[in-house]
């Protein structure tokens, strides 16, 4: 992206804040949670924050910090990036949970593997992903993988370009210049 995501702007207000605000209403808490070199940023410290399991990098390492904050508990997960999203899809995503199941979980774009990151993830499939991380020690584990070995309960999106995560500029321009009014 060349900048900081979360703090990118969307109609005044941070890609974070919007994510945080999102979950809100479907969770007792919101976490969020970044790399120990964040927790200065002002941006980030506003809210409860967890940080990374080092020497682990990214969504992993996220992952494995909500798990070891709250083992027994299961994770309703947003990456900050999907603006997208609309309290609608957050719903349908909640109500369809099956906890018997690794995960509850948006069909990705490819139609068979899980969005890892816009999904409830159960404690047992957390846990396993934190045991396969310790295993592999530096080679980084794939939570899509994880995710999708865990015998997810995938959902159809109603509104697939709701899931898109903003990774270049372009696809920011693109988010705005397309957006049909359903705001989170």
């Amino acid at each position: 992206m060349g900048a900081d995501k979360a703090a990118l702007l969307v109609d005044g207000r941070t890609l974070l804040a919007r994510s945080v605000a999102l979950l809100q209403p479907f969770t007792t808490s919101v976490h969020v949670v970044i790399r120990v070199d964040q927790a200065d940023d002002e941006v980030r410290r506003q809210f409860p924050l967890l940080f990374d399991e080092a020497p682990l990098q990214g969504p992993a390492a996220g992952l494995t910090a909500a798990w070891r904050h709250a083992p027994d508990a299961a994770w309703l997960v947003l990456a900050c990036d999907m603006p997208g999203l609309t309290q609608d899809a957050v719903f349908r995503l909640v109500t369809a949970r099956d906890p018997a199941r690794g995960a509850t979980a948006w069909r990705g774009e490819d139609n068979e593997r899980p969005e890892p990151l816009c999904a409830i993830w159960e404690p047992a499939t957390l846990a396993r992903l934190a045991a396969l991380t310790k295993q592999a020690g530096a080679v980084p584990v794939s939570p899509r993988a994880v995710l999708a070995a865990s015998d997810p309960l995938l959902l159809d999106p109603d509104r697939p370009a709701g899931l898109v995560s903003l990774n270049t500029p372009s696809d920011l321009h693109r988010y705005l210049d397309n957006r049909d009014g359903h705001e989170p």
